[in-house]
């Protein structure tokens, strides 16, 4: 581990240095909203933004995703075969995501890279993508990632940790592909390691934000689940899905078939649990047929199942999107105390 500092003009000589060999993907803004893509030539991550609006999952688990590719041309020796979409396999670097990000693709992880089963798409793409994460020296009002084992300058996954000093960015080498990232960049420049801890507990003092979960532990899910007040949480809801597009951990998929005359590609494509279509079975029926449900199913699932399976704290990172963009001001901090204040 060692750190480095850097000012603008190295910060994107540096970067200029490492297009040739990598894919570089960053947040930029575009008319009225903010995301993660892919930097062009001249292009330059914008370290001002805050929180995009969807996550920095998108570089790992494309929102669309093509599959596999097949003919249906009955003439053809391989017709109905279903054959491997070929993968760009350049490494890419995924630059200034912030803490909550980066943690949220640990959660995601326990998902698509299971010991029954791993996910060749996702993990490829994971296990081929440097992360260099962003510290938020200022975060919103509306983060509570110190409730959720994460923090404005927490490393947990990230192979640099960047920030921001006066006018000048210092980076901390956490792996071994960061420290080689870094020497490929040419960030040579020794700076002060105990800057990091200094800027990071400033930072953590200006979260206002938290939420408790220690009794949603301890209830049975059966006693959760048949709570009384879930009507009530769900009346403002319209199930658009903001919720779920833009958190970062969310891994809802949904696998269709696209044709064109004679060839096809099958496509995965990101999901909602909030879609009235998504549980809907082939049969008719729809065991999530009703807006509570589907609003129970999502806290649920995020604060109670996914914390009990896999018993490393709540499917939430404490980003504060889904307060920002639901239109209708559902906020699951609030939600949150609701289930953690529930007495049966």
């Amino acid at each position: 581990m060692r750190v480095v500092k850097i000012g603008k003009k190295n910060w994107e000589e540096g970067l200029n240095s490492l297009r040739d060999d990598f894919r570089l993907y960053g947040p930029v803004k575009e008319d009225q909203t903010a995301s993660f893509k892919q930097l062009e030539e001249s292009e330059y991550p914008d370290l001002s933004i805050r929180n995009t609006h969807l996550s920095a999952k998108s570089v790992v688990y494309p929102q669309t995703q093509k599959m596999f590719a097949y003919s249906l041309d009955e003439t053809s020796d391989d017709h109905h075969i279903m054959k491997p979409v070929e993968m760009n396999d350049t490494t890419q670097v995924l630059i200034a995501a912030r803490p909550c990000d980066v943690a949220a693709f640990q959660i995601e992880k326990r998902n698509f890279d299971s010991p029954e089963y791993r996910d060749p798409f996702w993990c490829d793409a994971f296990e081929n993508t440097v992360m260099i994460g962003l510290a938020c020296s200022n975060p919103s009002h509306t983060c509570f990632c110190t409730s959720t084992g994460s923090g404005p300058f927490n490393e947990e996954g990230m192979d640099i940790l960047m920030a921001e000093d006066g006018s000048d960015l210092l980076l901390k080498s956490i792996t071994e592909k960061g420290e080689a990232l870094m020497d490929r960049a040419g960030w040579d420049t020794p700076g002060n390691p105990e800057a990091f801890a200094i800027l990071g507990k400033e930072a953590e003092e200006k979260i206002t934000s938290s939420v408790e979960t220690d009794n949603i532990e301890k209830l049975p899910s059966k006693e959760l689940f048949d709570a009384p007040f879930w009507d009530d949480l769900a009346f403002a809801c319209i199930n658009c899905g903001t919720c779920t597009f833009s958190c970062p951990t969310c891994w809802c998929f949904d696998i269709q078939d696209e044709n064109t005359k004679l060839s096809g590609t099958r496509m995965r494509n990101w999901d909602s649990c909030m879609s009235p279509l998504f549980t809907l079975e082939g049969s008719g029926h729809n065991p999530r047929g009703i807006k509570h449900q589907r609003v129970r199913q999502r806290f649920m699932h995020k604060l109670k199942y996914y914390a009990e399976k896999y018993n490393s704290g709540i499917q939430c990172v404490g980003c504060g999107r889904c307060i920002q963009l639901c239109p209708v001001n559902i906020d699951i901090r609030n939600v949150c105390k609701t289930m953690n204040d529930y007495r049966p």
